[in-house]
């Protein structure tokens, strides 16, 4: 019995050790391959191919209401959601496809700390670059990120999307390895309603109501603990990575209508 306790208790310190290589799966590529892979998308690094901080349109609006920052979620790059530029450029917003250090060919080790720290330094880029009101978006774990940002109170942001989020990253990490007690061994917290507590902004909340990944419920949580001014979008047959889409959908207008509009 207790060869088995010190198993288990091993198998928790390996857990608690190496759990960032669960959370956090990149898709990474030599920095000489960028611009190979990233013309395809019509894509290209911003603010320069040297010292990246995402991508944008390699075709530029003349003119935009503002700029959106897209954060994704913990697996891939910025260069697979190229189709938020479909969707959102043809409303007349520009977009930026934020990276992650440690993601694509950028380099450091992600974290919760370092991952906010830059995208706050992305943001203020942006800021600085472009007129017109900043909106950020944030993609299930980057919805993490964007609430991050917001809790500095170092940038001024017109509104946010949060697309499938949690209230905090510890409820969903016990929620699937409750036998590991994964509530108390996560590092990374993404705790989205404290860093909400003093938004003033608009949010938007995509929930998608067959998501296995972030049950309805730690959405609802988050949604439910908004103070300021906030409308949810429902997807009755969406999963977790599965919310429709295709640039000509309505939802896409009917989102940035609304935190422009507040």
């Amino acid at each position: 019995m207790l060869s088995l306790v010190f198993l288990y208790l091993v198998f928790l310190l390996v857990i608690f050790l190496f759990q960032r290589k669960l959370i956090y799966l990149p898709e990474t590529f030599p920095a000489d391959c960028l611009d190979e892979l990233t013309r395809p998308y019509h894509l290209k690094p911003w603010p320069a191919e040297q010292g990246y901080r995402g991508f944008i349109n390699m075709n530029q609006l003349p003119q935009a209401k503002g700029t959106i920052v897209i954060f994704h979620g913990n697996a891939g790059s910025a260069k697979g959601r190229y189709y938020y530029i479909e969707a959102l450029e043809r409303l007349g917003y520009r977009v930026i496809l934020a990276e992650y250090p440690g993601y694509g060919s950028r380099l450091k080790r992600p974290s919760e700390a370092i991952l906010i720290e830059d995208g706050l330094q992305t943001s203020l880029l942006v800021q600085e670059q472009f007129e017109g009101p900043v909106f950020l978006w944030g993609e299930s774990l980057g919805a993490g990120v964007v609430t991050g940002i917001i809790k500095t109170g170092e940038i001024k942001v017109k509104g946010i999307v949060l697309m499938t989020p949690f209230d905090n990253l510890a409820n969903v990490a016990h929620h699937h390895f409750w036998f590991f007690w994964g509530k108390w061994l996560v590092i990374d917290k993404f705790n989205n309603i404290e860093n909400l507590e003093k938004f003033s902004g608009a949010t938007a909340v995509i929930l998608a109501q067959k998501d296995k990944i972030i049950p309805n419920r730690f959405t609802l949580n988050l949604y439910e603990s908004i103070v300021g001014k906030k409308k949810i979008w429902k997807f009755a047959e969406s999963g977790h990575n599965s919310v429709p889409v295709s640039p000509e959908s309505l939802w896409w207008s009917e989102v940035m209508k609304f935190i422009s509009d507040h």
